[in-house]
């Protein structure tokens, strides 16, 4: 990767934000920014420059020059609750180009891992420091805007305005929709195909982003890209009267085992496809059965165990019932090991939260600041805040029987705007969204057919954070291309 460096090219006025110095506090799960006087006086003046430079990346055999953007948008809400929220882009040169707008989710996670893991230019290594040019970034057939929303990152609410106000499903989208509107409108970028990428969360965040874009800001959209998507919290919440979700983990349950090795050597023998089949047969019939009426529990504990690599005694003990964490804790146990939740596949000592998180928290924020400073030239004196803590937040009217579900939503959106399509994509070792709850919204969005043309799925050999095995992230770019190059061309 080659580098130019330009100039600043705006200043938001940091004296204008002294004003009013309120103390806020916000608390990272992997950290906790200090209590602060001014957002100035933290994040150093210059931390407010816009900064752009110019590359050059080799994509394909071929040279591809782009310009790289990194710093601050101001929004403002209704009730005058305003935040500065930070962005880094990268826009070619050549021809009319898509924009894709990019964030992960949490609620309360940063854009660093899309952005460092899949999106962008260069690539963070999990487990290693640093960072290498990207030979998968999707900059070879979209420009990119990674987003931070408020209070993760570099984003902060300005003085006065207390992060908690952003912290809500509809006053997220408002947010993250006014910076959508007004950056499209200050770059010029109006008539280009807009796409959202949104991760876990960050697909619920993208599908009311698509409808509160097109109906409320008529702002048109192209497509959306759901990674991992939490669409409905029903089926991955194991709360207390909710046995809604326990059926869905089966399968992925059984895909670790199976990696693992231990599930019984006709089980093991089985390919995925059809151990899938198997395992989902029982799980949406005699185990769903069992979970709302307790019979025949002596063969459906059975089974269980068979499927799952779980002694009968403990799934007794546990009445059926198997949590991902429980899961996680118990499938290696005799081994001294816990599983990951964000990838199966991944073990560790079990005194570690997620294994399969730990070769992540720390390189993919470390790699990230070293490459802003350097290769970027931006530089802000604020913590970088890759995940925080989002206490209270509020789903909103979003919500059924209490979760989160929006579902209905984005079939009413597709149905109300026939341009847009949408591509879902999952991993076959994700514990946190398994890809049966995913296969269960699409079905429910296109139980007719009619959207079958607008609406594709891929299942990779990864996990939640697909992008972190390289032949599942090489595979999505090719099809994430094919995806764009056929919506686009279905709208000309």
């Amino acid at each position: 990767m080659h580098t130019f460096f330009n100039t600043t090219t705006s200043r938001i006025n940091c004296f204008a934000l002294l004003a009013a110095a309120a103390t806020v506090l916000f608390f990272s799960s992997w950290g906790t920014a200090p209590r602060r006087a001014s957002l100035c006086q933290l994040a150093g003046e210059d931390a407010f420059h816009t900064t752009t430079s110019w590359h050059n990346l080799k994509i394909n055999g071929k040279q591809l020059r782009y310009k790289a953007t990194a710093g601050y948008v101001s929004v403002n809400d209704s009730n005058h609750h305003s935040a500065k929220l930070f962005y880094t882009a990268y826009t070619a040169v050549q021809g009319k180009r898509p924009v894709t707008f990019v964030f992960n989710g949490g609620p309360g996670s940063s854009s660093i891992w899309l952005h460092m893991g899949s999106f962008g230019p260069v690539r963070a290594v999990p487990g290693k420091a640093g960072y290498t040019d990207n030979r998968d970034t999707w900059l070879g057939f979209t420009d990119l805007v990674f987003i931070d929303p408020a209070g993760t990152g570099y984003s902060r609410p300005d003085d006065g305005t207390d992060a908690r106000r952003f912290y809500g499903y509809h006053e997220d989208i408002r947010a993250i929709g006014r910076f959508i509107q007004q950056y499209l409108s200050e770059n010029n970028r109006q008539n280009a195909p807009v796409f959202l990428a949104g991760e876990s969360y960050g697909a619920a965040r993208a599908v009311g982003l698509a409808a509160y874009l097109q109906d409320t800001l008529h702002t048109s959209l192209s497509g959306l890209t759901l990674i991992s998507p939490a669409l409905d919290y029903r089926l991955i919440t194991f709360n207390k009267g909710n046995d809604d979700a326990y059926p869905y983990y089966l399968p992925a349950y059984a895909a670790a085992a199976q990696y693992h090795h231990q599930l019984a050597p006709q089980l093991q023998a089985l390919n995925a496809a059809l151990l899938n089949a198997k395992v989902s047969r029982f799980a949406f019939s005699a185990y769903s059965q069992f979970l709302k009426n307790g019979k025949n529990s002596a063969e459906v504990l059975d089974s269980l165990s068979y499927y799952t690599g779980i002694d009968k005694a403990t799934l007794q003990a546990l009445n059926g019932r198997l949590t991902d964490t429980r899961f996680t804790h118990l499938l290696l146990k005799n081994a001294h090991l816990q599983t990951g939740t964000y990838d199966s596949r991944i073990s560790g000592n079990t005194n570690a939260a997620d294994p399969s998180e730990a070769l992540l928290r720390k390189t993919f924020p470390q790699s990230f600041q070293q490459y802003i400073a350097q290769n970027l030239a931006y530089n802000n004196r604020l913590p970088y805040l890759a995940t925080i803590a989002t206490p209270g937040w509020n789903y909103g009217p979003a919500t059924s029987n209490g979760y989160l579900n929006v579902v209905p939503l984005l079939k009413n959106t597709l149905s109300k705007h026939p341009r847009l399509r949408v591509q879902v994509v999952s991993g076959t070792y994700d514990l946190a969204t398994p890809p049966a709850t995913v296969d269960t919204a699409v079905a429910a969005i296109n139980a007719s057919g009619v959207f079958n043309n607008r609406l594709q799925v891929h299942h990779y050999y990864a996990g939640h954070m697909l992008y972190t095995d390289d032949k599942a992230n090489t595979q999505w770019k090719k099809d994430s291309e094919n995806f764009y190059q056929k919506t686009i061309s279905a709208q000309i």
